[in-house]
């Protein structure tokens, strides 16, 4: 299923985009304060809304500043705005840091109390969530993203797909095929991932 556009905006003027995006490789100022006039309000409402922390969302915001910058002279006009790509590398950036967080603390468990977890069995929980987040890393980027908005970070499917720019329908097909890539790179080690993860947080990952 094809992924179109979300219905009832204005038809992105790509070739202004591609304008812009020239000037700004050129080394050309005033492009650059056009782009961060065009995109600093989502870019820091994606950062404020994922992160949860208004400095880091500006930080986030530098950084997506610095990454489509670089990626300037490389940039093609595609079949979004300008503007949703990037709030895509935003929301891209904000994973990253979000997934860094969750592997810190995994690799840093907690000292564990009389009654809790034994250590064999959170090692082996840790590696079953390397496990999930190394096959979520290997799908396609935008099945990646689906389930990453809607799965861990609960945006609604309304919220997502208005991140990636598609209708919700085409969210829908993108989380559907994610979860069937996703079951088929863990099939081979699916009972073994269930049952650390469920003793690990007394419940079952929805895409497993």
């Amino acid at each position: 299923m094809p992924e179109s556009p979300s219905h009832g905006r204005t038809p992105p003027d790509f070739e202004a985009d591609a304008a812009l995006m020239r000037r700004i490789a050129s080394g050309d100022q005033a492009a650059g304060r056009e782009l961060m006039e065009r995109s600093l309000k989502p870019v820091l409402a994606i950062g404020r809304r994922m992160l949860r922390d208004p400095i880091e969302a500006e930080d986030l915001a530098q950084d997506t500043f610095v990454r489509a910058w670089k990626a300037a002279a490389n940039w093609q006009p595609g079949k979004a705005r300008l503007e949703s790509w990037m709030c895509r590398i935003a929301t891209n950036l904000c994973l990253d840091r979000l997934r860094k967080k969750r592997e810190a603390t995994m690799e840093t468990p907690p000292e564990m109390q009389d009654g809790a977890i034994a250590a064999d069995d959170a090692m082996v929980a840790n590696q079953a969530g390397m496990s999930v987040t190394e096959a979520i890393r290997s799908l396609p980027e935008r099945q990646r993203l689906a389930l990453e908005l809607c799965h861990f970070q609960d945006f609604s499917n309304i919220e997502a797909a208005e991140r990636l720019d598609v209708s919700v329908e085409a969210l829908e097909s993108l989380l559907a095929r994610g979860r069937r890539t996703l079951k088929a790179l863990l099939m081979p080690q699916r009972e073994e991932l269930m049952s650390s993860l469920s003793r690990s947080t007394g419940s079952t990952p929805e895409v497993m």
